[in-house]
């Protein structure tokens, strides 16, 4: 089969040109510099939709007998949804896109921007694969086609474009390491059917989010298996199981998998756009978050990490910041019980409080008219090593505290 989808992308390459922008594999200064390594990124989020996943979704449908006799299905977390609803438009062809109700909105007009008139989208479960579940039974009862967003040979073919591209723009290279995002696994299992034809030293590392690590749990149990949740944040990637085929083609064919803290991916988000001017979704970011976790092993070799979206809504930009900053130890919430006398406040805020601390968050109620009770504080230091020196400070004083960040749920209710 993988000599098969192998051929297929060759094909697709072809037929593709005319539609698809072949994005720029290109070496990042900073990164480099920061890693010591030949850093390349390769731009898919400068794809006409933002993602490479419009190379499956048109390379699928430009093979399907009669398109314009019966509709078209798909469930999407957004990027293959634009993908199908670009593919529409161009070849005149009806669709029904099922995505979470989660999906950023700047997603969801996006889709039907592309789609103009040739598609309707259905907004529907807390995830994709609750989209996808009842994107399938309407599409068996319509007896329509369903437009899989990786766990079919032609959409994988589609996606090792990617690939090839790579491998074309860096010919004069030799690819060291190439670090894949992972969700359902068809850009992974293209890039592996791809790099193992034509590049078979380089080391394949596949990247997926922390809160959705299927594909980790697919190979530690030696199948396919569900994860009874996810984490829905890094949407591009946030899937409860990954395809049956591109598990086959990928289980036994990469160097290293690696599952990344979404706080880490908020960081390097954040650091793409200021320090590169990148702006790429939270799934887009994932493979750059990956080589902090290699940085002795890549250093002074060639890399390629794939940027594989760039559908980010500004909107989200608080939050990212927000975990961001929570996992790198510069954000802390606590419950904090000051003492009953006037100027409790400024005294906290004067002698228990750094010289560069700021509070980002502040609440309080009173029991009566007379009495304070708990202030909720959210405080961001400069350093990670200002936490300790904070809350040495609120025992050395007696103060009471109770520390949020590490209560998910009584974080959540008071803060979330």
């Amino acid at each position: 089969m993988q000599q098969k989808i192998f051929k297929r992308t060759i094909e697709a390459h072809y037929h593709l040109r005319d539609l698809v922008t072949a994005t720029p594999t290109v070496r990042d200064v900073y990164i480099s510099e920061v890693y010591q390594a030949s850093v390349f990124l390769k731009r898919e989020d400068l794809q006409v939709v933002r993602s490479y996943k419009l190379r499956g979704a048109f390379n699928k449908m430009r093979l399907l007998p009669h398109p314009k006799e019966k509709m078209v299905y798909c469930a999407s977390a957004g990027n293959h949804a634009q993908g199908v609803a670009y593919s529409c438009a161009v070849l005149n062809v009806k669709g029904k896109i099922f995505m979470p109700v989660t999906t950023p909105n700047q997603k969801i007009k996006r889709v039907k921007y592309f789609g103009k008139n040739w598609v309707e989208v259905v907004l529907v479960g807390d995830t994709y694969d609750d989209a996808s579940k009842i994107a399938h039974a309407e599409c068996e009862a319509a007896k329509g086609v369903f437009i899989h967003p990786f766990d079919d040979p032609d959409v994988i073919a589609g996606q090792g474009t990617v690939g090839l591209e790579i491998l074309n723009s860096l010919s004069s290279v030799s690819i060291d390491y190439i670090f894949v995002p992972v969700g359902g696994g068809g850009l992974l299992s293209g890039i592996v059917t791809v790099f193992k034809q034509l590049s078979p030293n380089t080391k394949i590392i596949g990247v997926e989010p922390a809160g959705a690590a299927s594909l980790r749990a697919s190979m530690d149990k030696g199948e396919v298996v569900e994860l009874p949740s996810v984490d829905g944040f890094i949407d591009g990637a946030a899937v409860k199981r990954v395809g049956e085929l591109p598990f086959q083609i990928v289980r036994d064919q990469l160097y290293d998998l690696v599952a990344i803290p979404e706080g880490k991916v908020c960081t390097t988000l954040l650091t793409l756009y200021n320090e590169a001017a990148i702006v790429v979704e939270p799934a887009g970011a994932l493979c750059v978050a990956a080589l902090r976790f290699f940085a002795d092993e890549i250093r002074g070799k060639n890399v390629v990490c794939i940027i594989s979206g760039g559908n980010n809504d500004i909107v989200r930009m608080e939050e990212i910041k927000e975990r961001s900053l929570l996992y790198e130890g510069l954000k802390h919430y606590f419950i904090v019980q000051l003492p009953q006398r006037p100027g409790a406040l400024r005294f906290f805020i004067s002698e228990i409080m750094g010289p560069d601390d700021d509070i980002s968050y502040f609440q309080y109620s009173k029991k009566n008219s007379r009495e304070r009770g708990p202030v909720v504080i959210g405080i961001e230091v400069k350093q990670k090593s200002d936490y300790q020196v904070l809350v040495d400070k609120m025992t050395q004083h007696n103060i009471a505290f109770t520390y949020l960040n590490n209560t998910p749920d009584l974080f959540t209710h008071l803060i979330g």
